[in-house]
């Protein structure tokens, strides 16, 4: 028996009302997708960052950002252009070795994403309530869950992890006024540089959790379903739309991941607290009192429980397009649930296994970008709307530095 279909319900646009009216309605995927910048493996890169480096990969969170608002755009065009996926577009334009080889590394990337959200909303709910960290993870499948329920209903799913960011920003403007800034030192962070290849991986993890390969296979997913395959002149504004909407979202979650590192560098960097969260944790209730060190922890919940939900939805999103599979959401919950459950049964350290993670995501990036970039510069599949060529060469230059930073990696792990 086949489970519904997970392409959220179609949002027409309405023909009553004004510009505004119209324009709001259109917008809200990407808001969506900003959840996985701003995941548990943001909270660990950032927090080891600027413990461990003070404000000196500022650079790197900025750069990856302006990446990924532009790699989102055009998943989001690509969706709204064609009224199909990213994976579906994969599937039915290559051959099928290469369909299941992206499938495979796609589904590694999911599981790494799980990872990441269960470890962050698990010593979130240790923070607060000195749960174990196994019982956290049990506790956050059940809450995401609740979350899944919402996504029958695209405008609600929207909402509830929409509130969740604004949790999470707030929780971090909060601190960012409770600590003294040297602009100076800020602004010195700007200039590309690295310190050593222990400032190198970390910046290849900070890539990884900003940059992530399963919000580029989503946002095509979620963009398409705001508007109905017709063709006309709603496509193209809808297309507007999103690039709007893009810009806002991802501006709040490069602010968002910005004042992370910020914070950590000015209340971490040159201390003997551990670069952890726990230790960001117990540094924070210390230096700035238990409220800020609260709101740190809620952030860090807000964010686990969010983009854990995320995470399963694009698995799903990503199953169905290379493979035309699908199975219940609450079912690849289960499976989501299995390795995570059994990082934290193992006792692993929590912050290690997240920046690890995020290295590993950083790899599944490449296997997104370019089948995307050649897809949206094809005018037999965008028509009017494929990509300029200035569009396109900035995309690949993107895509070729991650790829020889990722390079990099690999020789200095096995040197």
């Amino acid at each position: 028996m086949k489970s519904p279909e997970v392409s959220p319900d179609t949002i027409p646009v309405p023909a009553p009302g004004g510009a505004k009216q119209r324009v709001i309605a259109m917008m809200g995927p990407a808001f969506v997708a900003a959840v996985a910048y701003i995941d548990p493996g943001n909270f660990a890169t950032n927090v080891e960052g600027g413990a461990r480096f003070g404000f000196l990969l500022l650079w790197v969170v900025l750069v990856a950002n302006v990446v990924a608002m532009l790699l989102q755009y055009l998943s989001a065009k690509l969706g709204a252009a064609t009224g199909r996926t990213l994976p579906e577009l994969i599937r039915d334009r290559y051959p099928r070795p290469v369909v299941w080889g992206l499938w495979l590394q796609a589904e590694v990337v999911i599981i790494m994403t799980d990872l990441a959200e269960f470890i962050g909303a698990a010593v979130a709910l240790n923070l607060l309530f000195g749960l174990p960290l196994l019982q956290g993870g049990i506790v956050t499948a059940v809450v995401s869950f609740l979350i899944l329920a919402f996504t029958a209903r695209q405008r609600r799913f929207e909402a509830a992890i929409s509130a969740m960011l604004a949790v999470v920003a707030g929780g971090f403007l909060y601190q960012m006024l409770q600590v003294r800034v040297p602009l100076d030192e800020v602004a010195s962070g700007f200039v590309p540089r690295f310190d050593g290849p222990a400032s190198l991986l970390l910046a290849a993890g900070v890539v990884g959790a900003t940059v992530m390969p399963h919000a580029v296979y989503l946002h095509s997913a979620l963009t398409q379903s705001r508007f109905g395959p017709d063709p006309g002149a709603r496509r193209g504004t809808l297309i507007r739309v999103q690039r709007l909407d893009v810009v806002l979202a991802m501006s709040v979650a490069g602010l968002v991941n910005m004042m992370m590192l910020v914070v950590a560098a000015a209340m971490l960097y040159g201390t003997a607290a551990e670069p952890t969260l726990a230790g960001a944790h117990a540094e924070f209730a210390q230096s700035s009192g238990p409220l800020t060190a609260l709101l740190f922890a809620i952030a860090l919940l807000a964010s686990g429980v969010a983009s854990s939900s995320v995470g399963v939805y694009a698995g799903q999103v990503v199953m169905q397009g290379f493979l035309r599979r699908r199975i219940p959401l609450y079912v690849r919950r289960c499976l989501a649930v299995v390795p995570a459950l059994a990082v934290l049964a193992l006792d692993v350290e929590p912050t290690q296994a997240l920046v690890l993670s995020q290295v590993v995501l950083s790899f599944g990036i490449p296997f997104a970008l370019v089948p995307l970039i050649l897809l949206t510069r094809r005018r037999d599949v965008m028509g009017e709307w494929a990509n300029r060529k200035i569009t396109t060469t900035l995309a690949a230059l993107a895509s070729l530095v991650i790829i020889a930073l990722n390079a990099v990696l690999v020789i200095l792990t096995f040197a």
